[in-house]
């Protein structure tokens, strides 16, 4: 690999990016860089994560083709040669309706979050298997997590993202046109945190079957015009609602009335009712997938899977790191028909592993904002040697990277202290 020491071109060439503030002199840029090489044993638990879908932007590559060109630009092109069309295109010029089509918005989500870890290794020597401990995504952003974490390639990760995200386009309007009405997801935040589960029991009540763990099989035998899942437990005040929109309206109505609770409803930014079982064609063409060797060139008679991989990921459907090639397999192939734990994923890391440090790479702040729910906000201001932080434009690199560096060694101080 070639050096990647700071240059007085890297400097101007990001300086010169409207949205790229200059980073500061060559020698602190040099240091950054430096510290992205060091990985103490005694630094804090880190975990990196990924965002979902929802978090699309037309244009959302800009920054970083103006600020690395050189690097951004044959990734770009691979993502375009994977897909089989110029998906990039599509993301910088739109427009927005066509970006937000499930195949288009879901590969582009991951490529581009892939860009940016590609862009911290390469520029800023900034490896997730030397700086963190776990990884995870939040739905879609698993893709990206277990690529990060060594237990997929991108160009793997990458088709398996877009056929996904193809059956479940078309596994929509063919429940639209089989059964009419309109499909989508609705998330439902409630003001007070005790009132989450009395909210999700009414639900479950109201829709005469429980959510939880493999719900989609209890849903199975409705039609889908009559199911309302939860998609997804995104923290201590929010749900997500996944199915029919008319009957997801319903249930907020019932839940307003006989709880006495006035939980705000938010229509998102889906044309497609994930994590539900109206997703289920899906779960077979990742299935067959899975099952096949990986399409890297000079790879092709090797498992798709890599396990275990350079880093601990966590599933979407356990909330628990993959224990297995064959159970990662079997929970990734599931996972767009199952509840996205992602609040419960949090509190493990938080409670249980006791992970301090945490780096959200992607588009987008949603992310940051769950996480930030959970673990209090966590802040160098906060709680000496942790942090939540988020890479989602350039400008946040110098930030997150000073952050980190910062924090490298408290365990390691903390211990002498108590010694």
């Amino acid at each position: 690999m070639a050096s990647l020491r700071t240059s007085s071109a890297v400097v101007s060439r990001m300086s010169a990016c409207h949205r790229v503030p200059k980073f500061g002199t060559s020698r602190q840029l040099r240091l950054l860089r430096n510290v992205s090489t060091q990985a103490p044993s005694s630094r804090p638990k880190t975990a990196i994560f990924f965002p979902g879908q929802g978090v699309q932007k037309v244009g959302m590559l800009t920054p970083w083709l103006e600020a690395f060109p050189a690097t951004a630009k044959p990734i770009v092109q691979e993502i375009d040669d994977i897909v089989g069309f110029k998906l990039s295109d599509i993301i910088q010029d739109g427009p927005n309706k066509v970006l937000n089509l499930t195949p288009n918005a879901q590969p582009a989500i991951m490529a581009t979050s892939i860009i940016i870890l590609r862009i911290l290794e390469k520029e800023f020597n900034f490896f997730a298997s030397e700086r963190a401990d776990f990884t995870l995504g939040h739905s879609l952003g698993e893709f990206a997590a277990l690529v990060a974490s060594g237990h997929l390639a991108f160009s793997d990760s990458l088709y398996m993202v877009q056929k996904r995200a193809e059956a479940m386009a078309l596994a929509t309007k063919r429940a639209e046109e089989e059964y009419g009405g309109e499909y989508g997801m609705v998330a439902v935040v409630t003001e007070n945190p005790e009132y989450l589960q009395q909210v999700i029991s009414a639900i479950d009540e109201f829709v005469g079957y429980s959510s939880a763990g493999s719900k989609s099989e209890s849903a199975e035998d409705r039609s889908p015009i009559d199911q309302v899942l939860i998609a997804n437990i995104n923290s201590k005040n929010q749900i997500v609602l996944s199915g029919n929109i008319e009957r997801i309206k319903t249930l907020v109505a019932h839940v307003r009335q006989f709880l006495g609770h006035d939980p705000r409803a938010v229509r998102l930014k889906s044309d497609s009712p994930f994590h539900s079982p109206i997703m289920k064609p899906a779960v077979g063409v990742m299935h067959r997938i899975l099952a096949g060797k990986s399409r890297v060139k000079g790879r092709e008679q090797e498992d798709i899977v890599t396990f275990p991989g350079d880093l601990v990921c966590i599933s979407n459907v356990t909330a628990r790191p993959f224990e297995s090639k064959a159970e990662l397999k079997d929970l990734l192939a599931r996972q767009c028909l199952e509840t996205v734990q992602w609040w419960e994923s949090i509190k493990y890391l938080d409670q249980e592993e006791k992970v301090r440090r945490w780096v959200g790479i992607g588009p987008g702040k949603v992310g940051r904002n769950l996480v930030g729910k959970e673990v209090g906000m966590r802040g160098k201001d906060t709680v000496k040697g942790g942090g939540v932080w988020a890479i989602t434009d350039p400008s946040e690199i110098e930030e997150v990277l000073r952050g980190l560096e910062e924090t490298e060694h408290f365990v390691e101080e903390e211990t002498e202290e108590v010694d």
